[in-house]
């Protein structure tokens, strides 16, 4: 990199790695600094923020109109906070809710959300937000039947009776309490704004001093790929532990109250414990963001960064390139934005490198320095946070360095190495699954995280981990040669940018690896036909398949072997499922949901029969 490529000042905490090996080629991985000293409860910050800066605001979001767009903010402050958690926190008392009867949140990022969380927080009653897909999207609500049979919730809050009462109608016993936010339904309920007229009592401080760092906060479930999704268990130790670990990685986060703008589901540990949590932890501000990163609603994101300048920014790639194409045009954009940011970050995806380059150009000709771009790995198993790149010079695949107080085992599974972790931020298992426990934890507790990694350079470990992919899915072609679906998988992502959102590498037990691409909606501008076209139609345009015919011809002639040599391409017209757990609530694709599911698909490509395979010339 040129000596002359500024950055926008940011400091490092953890810098260093101790590394042992052991005679089996298992090493150990951690920091080389302690973890400091963290809260025994998250409840905590909530008091200690409400005291120090009641007026400051928490949470804020653009108030609804009657025709569905959105008017200005309205404000939750720290100290509307605590008397709304006190308040709700005494009605859920009241009704001898539990962590064998938490609440169940049915709803998007809200203030009314929020309050019920930090309400069930308050007063030591476990909650669980679900994705609000499982229960809007989904047709047999098969996902959350589960959830609903694990949890066996005392309470289910819901957003709005038009988009989830068909699912509460299906799924929610009749013993089953129902708080509403709006609309009316067929059956008893209450009113959201009932709860927040309850009294508190002393009960509430005496149930809140009940709690401890091993009192179950929130259950987190997980996607679900081939299986239903699993319950992890969030406690105070975990989420304050890993808030601890965040800043000592990371010191800008206490340099100043942070403040986001962001729209990541709090159904999901990346929004949900990370964003939330450095907000609550270092009594900043959360404004949410009603965009997401689909054209249909990418529109409301960029007009909240062009109002609210954030100190981090938090996204999928998706999302950062959306704001990198808007940036070149878009002058208020590009100025509010990069004002007072100190650092992006991604998550959920490989971020393609014309994406970097746009952003670092928009950032030069803005504000003269380009701003860190931070990545890691982690997951909802880890707080998340777990492994941080620290440095500047941030290079797609790098993970970083472990977080203080958190132990690595790089374990040999076949020809990859598998990173496990053990530490405060680890949850102490998934809820009423004995057996996903015993397989996901090791004979030294460390919890298998499936990830495949590598030493940018064995004999320097302090540059760190890169991503290699998930053990379980490689394979084996009928050759016996083996393919590392990660790397191949970035390096068609990278080559198509930005027309393809993933690709789900195939070949187990044939003779040739193919590609089963997703497209992102910019793939029309690789012709010309009209908005209203059908993206069949899209797809099978002349232009578009040259495009991906050269792509094609291009990979296979970079290729060294069978391994990553493509021989088979289609293009996916169909979208991913939720129902079947294709895709997560951040968009991202589940490479083993998508085989299982698509066989017919995958069986089509291989013997030749599917309409529109792509083969190398």
């Amino acid at each position: 990199m040129s000596d002359s490529v500024r950055y926008r000042d940011m400091r490092y905490g953890i810098t260093r790695v101790q590394v042992q090996t052991k005679d089996n080629g298992v090493q150990y991985a951690q920091a080389d600094v302690a973890l400091g000293d963290y809260p025994k409860r998250m409840t905590d910050k909530l008091l200690h923020w409400a005291r120090v800066a009641p007026e400051r605001t928490l949470f804020a979001r653009r108030k609804r109109q009657p025709d569905g767009t959105t008017g200005d903010w309205e404000h939750l402050s720290y100290a509307q906070s605590l008397t709304a958690a006190r308040r709700i926190g005494q009605a859920l008392l009241d009704k001898g809710m539990s962590v064998d009867r938490p609440v169940v949140i049915l709803s998007e990022n809200n203030l009314e959300h929020a309050m019920m969380a930090l309400a069930c927080m308050m007063v030591g009653i476990a909650y669980c937000p679900v994705s609000p897909a499982y229960a809007t999207v989904s047709k047999d609500f098969e996902k959350l039947k589960h959830i609903l049979r694990t949890l066996t919730p005392g309470l289910v809050m819901a957003a709005d009776a038009q988009r989830y009462g068909s699912a509460i109608e299906a799924c929610v016993a009749d013993d089953v309490d129902v708080v509403l936010i709006n609309g009316e339904l067929n059956r008893p309920y209450l009113r959201f704004s009932a709860l927040l007229q309850t009294n508190d009592t002393p009960a509430v401080d005496e149930a809140m001093h009940a709690t401890g760092p091993d009192t179950v906060v929130k259950f987190l479930f997980t996607s679900g790929s081939t299986n239903l999704p699993k319950g992890v268990i969030n406690t105070h130790r975990m989420w304050c532990a890993n808030q601890q670990q965040m800043l000592q990685s990371m010191p800008v986060l206490a340099e100043s109250p942070p403040v986001l703008v962001d729209w990541l589901p709090w159904n999901h540990t990346f929004g949900g414990n990370h964003n939330v949590g450095l907000v609550l932890f270092h009594g900043g501000s959360l404004y949410i963001d009603d965009g997401k990163p689909v054209p249909a609603l990418m529109h409301e994101t960029l007009r909240n960064l062009r109002e609210i300048a954030p100190t981090v920014y938090f996204n999928v790639p998706t999302g950062l390139e959306a704001i990198a194409s808007a940036m070149h045009t878009d002058d208020l954009l590009r100025r509010n934005l990069l004002s007072k940011v100190r650092m992006f970050f991604y998550s959920g995806a490989a971020l393609a490198q014309p994406i970097w380059d746009s952003l670092h150009a928009s950032q030069e000709r803005e504000v003269g320095e380009r701003i860190v771009m931070g990545t890691g790995l982690g997951m909802t198993e880890t707080g998340p946070f777990g492994i941080f790149v620290p440095r500047p010079e941030v290079e797609s695949g790098d993970l970083g360095l472990p977080a203080a107080g958190l132990q690595l085992k790089l374990v040999p599974v076949g020809d990859k190495v598998e990173v496990r972790y053990k530490g405060p931020n680890v949850t102490p298992g998934y809820w009423r699954a004995p057996e996903a426990n015993a397989e996901s934890f090791d004979e030294e507790g460390f919890l298998k995280s499936g990830d495949a990694v590598v030493w940018r350079d064995p004999a320097l470990p302090n540059l760190g981990l890169r991503f290699n992919g998930r053990i379980a899915e490689d394979f084996k072609l009928a050759t016996g040669t083996f393919v590392s679906v990660g790397p191949l998988r970035a390096r068609i992502i990278a080559a198509a940018a930005p027309y393809v959102q993933d690709a789900v590498i195939t070949g187990l037990n044939t003779k040739e690896v193919g590609a089963m691409l997703f497209t992102t909606p910019r793939v029309r501008e690789l012709c010309d036909l009209p908005a209203s076209a059908l993206l069949i139609e899209v797809l099978q345009h002349p232009k578009v398949l040259a495009y991906f015919q050269h792509l094609l011809n291009a990979l296979a002639a970079q290729s060294t072997g069978s391994a990553n040599r493509v021989a088979r391409m289609v293009l996916l017209s169909g979208p991913p499922s939720i129902d079947k757990g294709e895709v997560t609530d951040k968009g991202s694709i589940n490479q083993r949901a998508v085989l299982k599911h698509r066989d017919a698909w995958v069986q089509a490509l291989h013997d030749g029969s599917a309409p529109g395979i792509l083969t190398p010339r």
